[in-house]
């Protein structure tokens, strides 16, 4: 997890290749549905327009169906959920469900200039409508507010791994995977 920008998406999947086991992304799965006009992408899309969440009944919902997938029998790895206390409780029922247990939690920090900078950036190259500065900025307070205590839940259980996220891709990976070494998988 981290702020919006922080290079989550780009981490998520090259560990989750590292491990064998499928990356989950709430974003990229309401970015499908939102470009194949689906009842979910529309409604979706209203929200993340905004810069707000997705609800938790719909985001919620969509997550337990996408765990119970035969590739994630292995495991898997979240990007982008859980994003609020509440989805932490969902989740911890899902996961006792499937007989997993959560291994471990890494946040990326970054500086929140630089995150509006790389996702300025970024809505120009890939013309991404939904990344002006003003809801970009608008995503960082949403992501302070309901978010951040996340940090502090799984800082508590033990689980937590804060990650510099400033860097090179390769950079960053390495560190990840170095903080990652230290966890026993379930």
């Amino acid at each position: 997890m981290g702020p919006p920008g922080a290079g989550n998406g780009t981490q998520a999947q090259v560990v989750a290749d590292r491990f064998g086991i499928p990356a989950i992304s709430t974003g990229d799965i309401f970015r499908s549905n939102v470009s194949q006009g689906t009842e979910l992408g529309v409604e979706a899309k209203r929200y993340m327009e905004a810069g707000e969440y997705v609800p938790d009944s719909v985001t919620n919902l969509m997550v337990r169906h996408r765990i119970d997938e035969p590739d994630a029998e292995k495991g898997f790895l979240l990007d982008g959920y859980p994003r609020t206390v509440a989805q932490v409780d969902e989740l911890d029922g899902m996961i006792k469900h499937t007989g997993h247990r959560l291994d471990a939690v890494i946040v990326l920090t970054v500086d929140p200039d630089e995150l509006v900078r790389r996702l300025t950036a970024r809505a120009q190259s890939e013309g991404r409508s939904d990344d002006t500065e003003d809801v970009i900025r608008r995503r960082q307070e949403v992501y302070t507010e309901q978010t951040e205590p996340l940090i502090e839940v799984y800082r508590g259980r033990g689980l937590l791994h804060e990650v510099d996220g400033i860097g090179e891709v390769d950079e960053v990976t390495t560190r990840i995977l170095d903080s990652l070494s230290q966890v026993q998988e379930s």
